[in-house]
């Protein structure tokens, strides 16, 4: 791994901001956006996305009743192979720092047709994402508020926190930038906290139970009881790529951007395994769990070692988690959106591309982020099953969003493409391009494997359906409207021009939109 010998060392913030404006021409874009973002800012959005609190309390149940403690070991396992990811998102970064993250990225590495749909997934996936977030903390703010727990309280409380994160946002840069280090200490002081107290406390068994599985495999094996519970890893440990969807809002994003986006796995993951940790030591009776007699252990263990006083405390640290969550998906999401305004690539760009100059943001983008994710919140009330089946997609959707820029990012190696952004890998590019692409495809499968043999077919391929609907979705949309090919911007430009004069290597993209003759 190495940096370009051309990057600025030290300097003034003016001759950054200078350097960062030049880089941003020559791609063909000049910056709206304020470059406010500290480092640590610019961390805290990534790590609050990732978010571990949110996370292993949402899927610890189910992950525990699966395989039992040593399900804890997917949080090791996942963590290295998302960080495989990460390190090439942080070439790619480097040298195409550009607001909006995958669609930018995948248009310079492949082309406008494999950048549109790059884009529509994770675009339908953030949106999603947001509403299952706001929704599952739905139910702490009522229990904090002394509300009775229901669809219409959960509803209410979620527009609640969906409302007050869209605030957050269209405040600027710069309060987006405070709550995000406000969410991340709130988040990793809770977090130790809570962990350690319960350790010291309520600590029911020693580091031997984290290789014991109770039977929780029953008569299938423990790789496939495994696999499941794996889920809860696979879920956690995105949320990095956040740090480069604000690349125009960061000082210097060649150098700062790959940093936070490593460091957000790295402490982002400690943080969730000793999360982990400290709940799986202190449920006083795993069985149970396993069971389905405690199917809320969480909630449980939290009364049993705080108190009802006690227990409302670790819960408002909880939601603060879940807004800063929220927080920082609305952020991805409309600088995404923007992007696609930007280049004009999707109905309503006139709108989604406006910029507010007083705030520094694109507010119709941040209104699509408000708007889409209510939309879905209130669904639950005609169906609470129709918002599960809906969210199921939102994991696997930014999986297979990730999964395109690694391929594009690995087709344009295999042609001929040297990153040269401040970040690179030197020789270790080509292997770890190419494992990331296998951990990622293997993660996806094990999300679409259907684990419900008695349920309806579509119920349980519901992942694999939902993934499908979105694809087939945008591929007619693109057929019909064929807005990918109405920007002039720069693309596949990654490439080498000797490749990019071969039609029969770039069938994707290359030919001229016949719309444009």
């Amino acid at each position: 791994m190495q940096e370009n010998p051309n990057k600025i060392i030290g300097g003034s913030a003016s001759e950054h901001h200078d350097s960062d404006a030049a880089h941003l021409a020559s791609l063909g874009y000049e910056s709206e956006f304020r470059r406010d973002m500290s480092p640590w800012a610019n961390f805290s959005l990534g790590f609050t996305y990732l978010s571990p609190v949110v996370g292993v309390y949402s899927l610890f149940a189910y992950a525990l009743a699966q395989a039992g403690p040593p399900m804890i070991w997917s949080f090791v396992i996942v963590g290295l192979g998302q960080l495989l990811v990460a390190l090439v998102f942080s070439e790619i970064v480097a040298q195409y720092p550009v607001a909006g993250g995958v669609y930018p990225w995948a248009r310079r590495l492949w082309g406008r047709k494999y950048a549109w749909m790059t884009g529509w997934v994770y675009l339908i996936a953030l949106l999603v994402t947001i509403a299952s977030v706001v929704y599952g903390a739905g139910p702490y703010l009522a229990q904090v508020l002394g509300f009775e727990v229901s669809v219409n309280s959960t509803i209410i409380c979620s527009v609640v926190i969906l409302a007050l994160s869209t605030i957050i946002n269209f405040l600027g840069t710069k309060v987006l930038a405070t709550a995000a280090v406000i969410g991340f200490a709130a988040e990793i002081i809770g977090a130790l906290v809570v962990g350690f107290w319960l350790l010291i406390t309520h600590r029911y068994h020693g580091l031997g139970v984290l290789f014991d599985s109770f039977g929780a495999q029953g008569s299938h094996s423990y790789l496939y009881a495994f696999a499941a519970a794996g889920l809860i890893g696979i879920y956690q440990y995105y949320g990095f790529e956040a740090c480069g969807d604000v690349a125009e809002e960061v000082p210097n994003p060649g150098v700062l951007i790959p940093k936070a986006m490593r460091r957000t796995i790295y402490i982002g993951g400690a943080a969730a395994t000793f999360v982990c940790l400290a709940l799986v030591l202190s449920v006083a009776d795993i069985p149970a769990v396993i069971a389905g007699k405690d199917i809320t252990p969480v909630d449980t263990l939290l009364n049993d070692a705080f108190g009802t006083v006690g227990a409302k405390i670790v819960l408002g640290i909880v939601l603060i988690s879940f807004l800063s969550c929220a927080m920082s998906l609305q952020a991805a999401a409309s600088r995404l959106a923007y992007a696609y305004g930007r280049d004009d690539m999707i109905v309503g760009s006139r709108l989604l591309k406006k910029f507010s100059a007083a705030r520094h943001i694109p507010p119709y983008a941040l209104l699509l982020a408000a708007i889409a994710p209510a939309i879905i919140v209130l669904g639950s009330k005609v169906s609470t099953d129709a918002l599960t089946k809906v969210i199921s997609f939102a994991a696997f959707g930014i999986y297979l969003a990730f999964q395109m820029v690694v391929l594009a990012a690995l087709r344009a190696r295999l042609k001929g493409w040297k990153p040269s952004g401040k970040y690179q890998l030197g020789k270790w590019g080509l292997p770890v391009n190419i494992c990331a692409l296998i951990y990622g495809i293997i993660a996806m499968i094990n999300m679409c494997w259907p684990r419900t043999p008695d349920a309806a077919w579509y119920d349980n391929y519901i992942v694999l359906v939902s993934g499908v609907i979105v694809v087939v979705t945008g591929l007619l949309y693109m057929m019909i409207h064929r807005s990918y090919g109405h920007s002039d911007m720069p693309y596949n430009d990654a490439i080498p021009e000797k490749y990019r004069s071969v039609p029969a290597l770039n069938n994707l993209d290359l030919q001229a939109d016949s719309t444009k003759q």
